[in-house]
């Protein structure tokens, strides 16, 4: 008897832990727009969970019987929903949004929709989440489509990169909350400058290709965007503390107050990340903070960032030779020599490990730079279909440099050879420092409009940027006269203003036909004065006027089925290197101008996707490396013209269970130059020597 009442206990028992059953569902408003970062939560038990970018969430595990779902998301009605659970469910709810308007505290208005034609792919919070590490934001990017990776110190932490579809970083449009985030005169971007910067970040959209009209530098190859974090409903405090491979650390500690009488909000991020590096001597310690206040009120929203990352890296910047790779000592040692290195150097080029070496030796050959970003928004809600953003922005830099110089000579560095008795010392070890003093400010605002067959939106902006570039001696191993400890030996400035406007308009012909269209003017005005690092005078001044149109389809015959087609171009004036290290004898480098062709689609179902993208960038006036010098043996950048990038992008999705989701890429692509004809100077015959080099 005792044994039969265990076995039928045991049966119960078996089957009421096997009763667990899943809800899941989307959630999306009125528009059937699926929204991202809404909180759900499911009573009893306090589950609790956040929907992806696609509006989807799921609780797993749950036992048969009563619950209430309850659905928050700022800027919408609170939702309840009693749900009795028997099996697997499926609940989808739809959201009324409220008069006022507080869940986009910074509204984007340069994003593009899940009805844009454009090349785009979404990074939601909670894949932020899960994959955010110490290392820096291109690592959190590395999964995207035709997106490759670089890190100076090979480990993803200090000085890193991206390029997308071949195209480097310095053609690349960043912005945070629609700020440009780009140095005006380098275009580059330096996310050493914003360590740990992805726990401050709450969506990313990359753009590949022309993409959407936006503020700043050119998207000349792709754009991309990040939305700092929404408002937390609910107070919090969380530690975050990370150890890896080559002594990397990561501490963060991050809290918030959540809504104060449903109107003022603050939150908070202090971090620090240190690593040794892969390649040699590569060490970086990195330190930020970012700090956010807001007001909501009924129509009107004020938000405040503050950000800021002070780094100190050691420069690993050359690379690794490959003759070095290859362990061909010949060539190692001619290529010492014609790269200027001291026996010392030679000597660690032979030495050091093939896969970490690094030239410097210099104790302090560091790079050492803070900036400080200020954000001030504003968003008024004039009705429920139009809504308006204005915000200022500006940004403090300032760091150096320092290198060890072998055997320099002293008039290099605007200073007297030094006499000793009969004599006359023209060459000396020196360490330098190359400093950067810079701000960047202005002003962006849009005015968005939401009907219901038509989305438009009229914005731009004004940018100016005021950098100084200055280097000084700090140590000389002969330091006499003019030629002294802190000698300043040259100085130049930068100013650069950039403007911009533009109107976008998304109109729904039919059910399953949107057209699109997009149009930007950008006026820039750039001077340089002053003297460069090898004495030569660069006052010089430069006017730009570019006209940007953008024109799309967008078609969805079905939920589970669509296409589009964009048709884009866009202009890019050369950077400051490319300016100043320009051949005199040469013509001026010419804007670079580009036609972008994209062609996608995509089919999805519950279990499984695709999509797939084509597209054509054809470039007129690229600027490339050549292999050409000027006079003073710097690399100079030329005009090509005509040269083009086309490929195929293939994305796909595989959910054979709900605990399981395969998801991955891959890019075909050809990059070419049409018809290049080089022209190297002949010293030996004071001509010129001229190749045809067809397609490269």
């Amino acid at each position: 008897m005792k044994s039969a009442i265990l076995s039928i206990a045991l049966v119960l028992t078996f089957a009421s832990t096997n009763a667990q059953n899943l809800i899941n569902g989307v959630v999306t408003n009125k528009q059937k727009e699926p929204l991202s970062g809404a909180t759900i939560y499911l009573q009893p038990g306090n589950y609790e969970t956040i929907s992806n970018e696609d509006g989807q969430f799921v609780f797993r595990n749950l036992k048969n019987g009563a619950y209430l779902l309850k659905v928050s998301y700022i800027g919408y009605k609170f939702q309840e929903k009693p749900i009795v659970l028997e099996g697997n469910k499926t609940v989808n709810v739809v959201l009324e949004k409220q008069v006022f308007q507080t869940k986009e505290v910074t509204i984007s208005s340069t994003r593009a929709t899940d009805k844009t034609p454009t090349s785009h792919t979404n990074i939601g919070r909670e894949e932020i989440s899960s994959n955010r590490s110490a290392q820096d934001i291109p690592y959190l990017l590395q999964l995207t489509p035709s997106v490759v990776t670089t890190s100076d110190a090979g480990a993803g932490i200090g000085y890193t990169s991206f390029r997308i579809r071949g195209t480097d970083l310095n053609r690349i449009n960043v912005t945070v909350n629609d700020v440009p985030l780009n140095d005006a005169e380098s275009h580059g971007v330096f996310f050493v400058n914003m360590p740990d910067f992805a726990e401050s970040t709450n969506t990313i959209q990359v753009q590949r290709g022309v993409g959407t009209s936006t503020n700043g530098a050119a998207a000349f190859g792709a754009s991309v965007n990040f939305q700092t974090n929404d408002i937390e409903v609910s107070p919090y405090a969380e530690v975050n503390n990370a150890f890896g491979s080559f002594n990397t650390q990561k501490n963060t500690f991050k809290a918030g107050t959540g809504l104060i009488d449903g109107i003022y909000s603050f939150d908070a991020r202090l971090s620090r990340i240190k690593s040794d590096g892969f390649i040699d001597r590569a060490s970086s310690d990195l330190k930020s903070f970012f700090a956010s206040g807001t007001y909501r009120g009924d129509k009107n929203i004020v938000r405040v960032n503050i950000f800021s990352g002070k780094e100190r890296t050691y420069q690993a910047w050359e690379g690794i030779p490959k003759a070095k790779l290859d362990g061909d000592t010949a060539a190692m040692r001619e290529f010492a020599q014609n790269s200027g290195y001291s026996q010392e150097e030679t000597d660690n080029l032979f030495d050091s490990d093939a896969r970490t070496f690094n030239r410097y030796l210099y104790d302090n050959q560091t790079d050492n730079y803070q900036q400080d970003h200020y954000q001030v928004f504003y968003t008024r809600t004039i009705s429920e279909n139009i809504t308006a953003n204005a915000a200022y922005h500006q940004t403090n830099g300032f760091g150096y440099y320092e290198s060890y110089k072998y055997d320099k000579k002293i008039a290099d560095f605007a200073a007297d050879n030094i006499i000793v008795s009969d004599d006359t010392i023209t060459r000396s070890d020196v360490v330098i420092r190359k400093y950067l003093d810079n701000i960047f400010y202005g002003g962006i605002g849009s005015v968005k409009f939401n009907y219901e067959k038509i989305k438009a939106t009229v914005g731009g902006g004004w940018n100016r940027y005021d950098g100084d570039h200055f280097g000084e001696i700090t140590w000389a191993q002969n330091s006499i006269g003019t030629f002294s400890t802190n000698h300043e030996f040259y100085r130049n400035t930068g100013v650069k203003d950039d403007a911009n406007a533009y109107a976008r308009v998304n109109y729904m012909a039919t059910k399953a036909l949107y057209l699109y269209a997009d149009l930007q003017y950008r006026h820039i005005d750039y001077k340089i004065n002053g003297i460069d690092d090898d004495m030569r005078d660069l006052t010089q001044k430069h006017d730009y006027d570019f006209v940007n149109p953008k024109f799309g389809v967008f078609l969805q015959p079905s939920d589970n089925i669509s296409a589009y087609l964009n048709l884009a171009k866009a202009n890019r004036e050369p950077n400051r290197t490319t300016i100043i290290d320009a051949d005199l004898n040469k013509p001026t480098p010419k804007p670079e101008e580009l036609y972008n062709i994209e062609l996608g689609g995509s089919i999805m179902n519950e279990k499984w996707s695709v999509k797939a993208n084509s597209y054509l960038m054809y470039y007129y006036d690229q600027l490339v490396l050549t292999g050409n010098i000027n006079d003073v043996g710097s690399a100079i950048m030329e005009n090509v013209d005509e040269s083009y990038r086309a490929g195929i992008e293939i994305m796909w999705g595989i959910a054979p269970a709900d605990w399981l989701k395969w998801t991955g890429n891959m890019t075909f692509s050809q990059n070419k130059i049409l018809n290049f004809t080089s022209y190297t100077d002949n010293w030996d015959t004071w001509g010129q020597e001229v190749e045809e080099h067809g397609t490269t």
